[in-house]
């Protein structure tokens, strides 16, 4: 009977994890296509997130959620709380949206624009440029506390509190107008709040990114436990292609691999190594995996110093089984499954577009006084009483007229002009009259109609009872 030594294929591997799952995961840096596309996501989203908030927008800054007056400002709209539906939406498109990249690209969030992920990422970086690489990391690490060791730790916990401080700071600058906050801190004037909610967001940043690092996507995260729901088998994850690359082991570039009984993995580990989760992509789908990529790259840049073909590893279960080619991958990506995905999520992005388009910047509130239903005038004629509330939602000063129908006769005791201030409140007591033939006893549907004295456009009509004794 052949045995491994006479008969090379038939070798048997046995797969076990190359480091501890608890012990502290060191990155080795790499680079490739995907991580500067990972690079550029996090330059992106943090140039937006520590920049907006700076954007100056009609004397106020651009992005402002504040919740004293209950009003959020987002550019030229101004959002109330009425508006709360399209809080609702745009969690809705998250949704839609993180089901569709899921289904086509598996945990493209997680990877490429996850907080957790930036945040840990950036620190990632701050320790290398303090500590140096992975070697080096791993030798202070290792070596006994000194002066030199306690300096360098120093250093780079220095610049990570100085990090997660300024993001912390920014984070309240959306709730509290930035340019006060930082005035108050020059000043020292702070209130308890704010000062509060710095540390508290700051020290959840210092903590998430310098030392939960991939704890948190491996036991704390729940979009890790739920994800396989989203996949199929024709999702692109991060997939290591056994057919090709088994058996594994090492050889001389030179050699002939197919010769030895060896597959394309040359088992050099440097896929472990690059992992920020620290797990061995070759042992399968892992919910560690956070889909960030640097396994391909790394393997990839292996596979050219071996003149072997890349794509060892990233691919879909279905085209490592029938051995399908790139063109067919992609197009198996429009499948119903994400097409159906894709026309949910465009059909309510272009009608939440168009709602915003069309949105009228004015809000109407009209509440019957409660304390008399009608009563007679001393000309004879009958009245009912309404307090009239409005909002103006744009943010330039606004006059409007009230107009009232749906009686003959139907008419104000007096005309009424109403100023309301930018993104302010407008209120008027309405005195309604009718003669007393013009209807029957009881209530009658009428029409209360608020317009803009300098844009007809902006217009609203509110229904109401007149009540007759």
């Amino acid at each position: 009977m052949p045995n491994a030594k006479t008969n090379p294929r038939r070798r048997v591997i046995e797969i076990k994890p190359i480091v501890d799952p608890d012990a502290k995961v060191y990155p080795r840096s790499i680079n490739g296509y995907f991580q500067r596309w990972r690079w550029a996501f996090i330059w992106l989203t943090q140039l937006v997130f520590y920049g907006l908030c700076w954007l100056p927008w009609n004397g106020r800054q651009a992005v402002l959620f504040d919740l004293d007056t209950r009003r959020f400002y987002l550019f030229d709209l101004v959002l109330w709380p009425q508006d709360a539906i399209y809080l609702a939406i745009l969690l809705a498109l998250s949704a839609l949206a993180l089901f569709l990249f899921t289904a086509v690209a598996g945990r493209l969030w997680c990877g490429y624009t996850c907080p957790q992920t930036v945040y840990t990422e950036m620190f990632l970086w701050l320790e290398k440029l303090v500590e140096g690489e992975r070697p080096k990391r791993m030798k202070l690490d290792a070596a006994p506390w000194s002066v030199h060791k306690l300096a360098i730790k120093t250093a780079k916990h220095s610049l990570w509190i100085a990090l997660a401080l300024w993001t912390g700071l920014t984070f309240v600058g959306y709730f509290t107008p930035i340019r006060d906050l930082t005035h108050g801190i020059v000043e020292l004037s702070l209130g308890p709040w704010e000062v509060f909610w710095v540390l508290f967001y700051g020290a959840a940043t210092y903590g998430n990114a310098g030392f939960m690092r991939e704890h948190m996507c491996k036991y704390i995260c729940p979009y890790a436990q739920f994800q396989f729901v989203m996949f199929d088998r024709d999702t692109l994850n991060i997939t290591y292609d056994r057919q090709r690359g088994e058996p594994r082991g090492p050889r001389r570039k030179i050699a002939d691999p197919r010769a030895e009984g060896l597959g394309d993995c040359v088992d050099c580990s440097i896929c472990v190594q690059v992992c920020p989760t620290g797990i061995d992509i070759r042992n399968g789908l892992q919910l560690e995996c956070i889909g960030c990529a640097a396994c391909i790259d790394a393997c990839d840049q292996v596979m050219d110093k071996m003149e072997y073909p890349r794509g060892l590893i990233y691919s879909t279960e279905n085209a490592v089984d029938e051995s399908l080619s790139r063109s067919e991958i992609i197009r198996r990506a429009a499948r119903p499954r994400t097409l159906l995905y894709l026309a949910v999520f465009l059909a309510v992005s272009t009608a939440t577009a168009w709602s915003l388009l069309n949105r009228v910047p004015l809000k109407v509130s009209v509440i019957r006084d409660r304390a008399v239903l009608s009563r007679e005038a001393p000309d004879g004629s009958i009245e009912n009483v309404f307090s009239l509330q409005l909002t103006n939602a744009s943010e330039q000063a606004r006059t409007y007229r009230v107009h009232v129908a749906g009686l003959p006769g139907l008419r104000l005791e007096e005309a009424h002009e109403i100023e309301a201030p930018p993104a302010g409140l407008g209120k008027a007591v309405l005195v309604l009259k009718v003669d007393p033939e013009a209807a029957p006893a009881g209530a009658h549907p009428i029409q209360i109609t608020v317009e803009d004295i300098a844009d007809a456009s902006v217009r609203k009509t509110e229904n109401a009872s007149f009540w007759m004794p």
